[in-house]
């Protein structure tokens, strides 16, 4: 079973306030340092040490590819990993990514760069689960009750049970993921996330695989402390499980 998975790297980052950014010397989340080493690098790893997965593409801006190109060069992953240029949307980062790929492709999985904290169980679980239904997900029920508000005014509350948050990694058997697209493209439909996009195929039906609160998007500058907390009980169990 060939596995790609899809890392879309194009964005500008807007959320992150200015000064976070260039604290960081750089003007991007996706590059942000933590711990030495960019967020995108953080998020590649975790891929590249699943056993599953048989390719990484990452979606840079153009200007970009080169010097991500070498900064991956160095890291020496075991697993093959390559850059394209993105698009000005996630979505035609996604697509020009998706074209790339060989026809032996069987399951693709997008993942987003800034989420660095994925478990590798969680990896393989949805992968495997999209392998034998053809879409899964990864999502989070809400742990705050959720309100449905019209111009600033409550209209009701939601059921909690009934919804999910949703993360990535989204994975879907190529086939469907090429037949989202084509759809999005033919109608001009223009989604949030990949699975707003499989959801228009007739006749699809998309498994929600139980994500964690630790799958964090690193979207604002409270974010990085998070991080950096995570990543250094990450890197305390593993010292643990080498003793």
């Amino acid at each position: 079973m060939k596995v790609s998975v899809i890392l879309p790297a194009a964005g500008l980052g807007t959320r992150m306030k200015a000064g976070a950014a260039e604290s960081a010397g750089v003007s991007r989340k996706q590059f942000m340092q933590l711990e030495g080493s960019p967020i995108l690098v953080h998020t590649v790893r975790k891929f590249a040490a699943c056993p599953l997965v048989s390719e990484i593409v990452v979606a840079l801006r153009q200007d970009d590819l080169d010097w991500v190109r070498q900064l991956i060069d160095r890291e020496n992953f075991a697993v093959a990993v390559r850059t394209v240029a993105g698009g000005e949307s996630r979505q035609q980062s996604v697509e020009n990514a998706l074209d790339s790929l060989s026809p032996d492709t069987e399951i693709v999985a997008v993942h987003d760069a800034v989420r660095p904290f994925v478990a590798a169980e969680t990896i393989i679980e949805v992968i495997e689960t999209a392998a034998r239904t053809g879409a899964a997900i990864v999502g989070i029920v809400p742990v705050d009750t959720v309100k449905q508000v019209q111009r600033h005014i409550v209209q009701g509350t939601l059921n909690r049970d009934r919804l999910v948050l949703a993360q990535t990694p989204q994975v879907f058997r190529a086939s469907i993921l090429r037949a989202a697209f084509e759809l999005a493209r033919t109608d001009g439909f223009i989604g949030t996330d990949e699975s707003s996009l499989v959801e228009r195929l007739d006749k699809v039906e998309i498994t929600v695989v139980a994500g964690s609160d630790r799958n964090i998007k690193i979207t604002r500058p409270s974010d990085i402390e998070l991080a950096r907390l995570f990543l250094l009980e990450e890197k305390s169990r593993g010292a643990s499980s080498d003793a």
